[in-house]
């Protein structure tokens, strides 16, 4: 493999601990900007919506540079965001803060996913898409519980800080480890981009991976209350469960890479066939806490780790480009509001168990898109 798309998976690291850090700091940044919890929580929401929409448009931006060229500035707009964080002086400024951060987040994932394409060879487009989405895995898996260990110890406005920090280091790393190549490959003028997007098999695919991450966030979203309220579990151990299911998600993003190319249909097939399963068994078992680890570890297995068999399915149906890769992104951040959403409230009308059904029926959902493509199964 590559080592830029080691240098890569820096640069994702750092954008998915900032997208994270929020929810792991709401009490002392509600006391900090002086608002209720319920407004921080709000900023979870901003960011996701600046990612959906706004990153596409950036991408557009951005088009017509280099893609090294191109990383740097989204690098520089993602700093500035982090800087205006740690400074903010009201909740208004946090507000724009994180719609900036957002944005320049979600346009990376595009480029970073387009720069590993022009890095490998296409055989192995998978495993390379794997490795940098790594980034992401480790961003849930570390990422989240550093920042708040540091919010906690030195402040909230300290863990802008050290993302900041993580940020110019992923930087100087991408200056320096990663070729300086040209336009990505499949990209061109806006027009030429935008015509991937009349194709109906494109959309069929997008589809598929917003229902993949709905029905696992569905679910994820509400581990905690879950665990403790009908497992039984207290909330001292809740994050250690976590990691174990962080660690999870990084094993089954490395065989799905493995997979990704050769297998692009059925990786997806499995994955969803065996969510709906270890969601709703969940469902029926959560108050068993063996089972219930078990099931919730299963579903760290074959959830969000279906990105690189995501990616190379879009990318076969569209192209290699940016502009692609980035709606791709923001497919699967709609996939994230609309699991949590619906999930709330699901718990509203019929309790803590409804979310996991939810994902079961949206992982469902996910294998009925699947089904034009049934003679793909086997291979791709």
């Amino acid at each position: 493999m590559p080592r830029p798309v080691y240098v890569l998976a820096m640069g994702v690291f750092a954008m998915v601990t900032s997208e994270f850090v929020v929810a792991g700091l709401m009490p002392q940044m509600a006391a900090g900007l002086a608002v209720s919890v319920p407004q921080i929580g709000y900023l979870i929401t901003a960011f996701a919506v600046a990612m959906a929409v706004g990153g596409p448009f950036l991408t557009i931006a951005v088009l017509k540079l280099r893609q090294k060229t191109a990383l740097m500035l989204l690098f520089a707009i993602f700093l500035a965001g982090n800087v205006l964080a740690a400074l903010a002086p009201d909740y208004g400024v946090m507000l724009v803060a994180r719609i900036v951060t957002g944005v320049a987040s979600q346009a990376f994932f595009g480029v970073t996913v387009s720069l590993c394409v022009q890095l490998t060879r296409p055989e192995f487009r998978g495993r390379a898409i794997a490795v940098a989405m790594n980034g992401l895995m480790l961003g849930t898996l570390l990422g989240l519980p550093l920042s708040t260990v540091v919010g906690e110890r030195l402040g909230w406005r300290a863990a802008f800080w050290v993302i900041s920090a993580i940020a110019v280091l992923a930087a100087l790393a991408t200056l320096a480890g990663v070729p300086r190549l040209g336009r990505a490959e499949g990209s061109g003028s806006v027009r030429e981009e935008l015509a991937a997007f009349r194709k109906p098999r494109l959309w069929l695919v997008l589809s598929t991976s917003t229902l993949i991450i709905g029905a696992t966030f569905a679910a994820f979203s509400y581990f905690h209350p879950l665990l403790t309220e009908v497992t039984g579990f207290s909330a001292g151990t809740v994050p250690l469960l976590l990691l174990g299911y962080g660690a999870a998600t990084v094993v089954g993003n490395t065989v799905v890479g493995r997979l990704a190319d050769r297998y692009t249909v059925g990786v997806q097939f499995v994955g969803l066939t065996l969510n709906a399963l270890f969601l709703a068994a969940f469902a029926l078992l959560a108050d068993r806490a063996v089972p219930a680890v078990l099931l919730m570890t299963g579903i760290g297995l074959v959830g969000v780790t279906m990105n690189p068999a995501m990616v190379v399915r879009v990318q076969r149906a569209g192209n290699a480009g940016p502009l692609v890769n980035t709606v791709h992104t923001s497919f699967i951040t709609l996939g994230v509001i609309v699991g949590s959403s619906a999930g709330a409230l699901a718990i509203a009308s019929a309790g803590l168990r409804a979310p996991l059904w939810l994902g079961a029926a949206l992982a469902l959902l996910g294998l009925a898109t699947l089904l034009p493509e049934r003679g793909r199964l086997p291979r791709t």
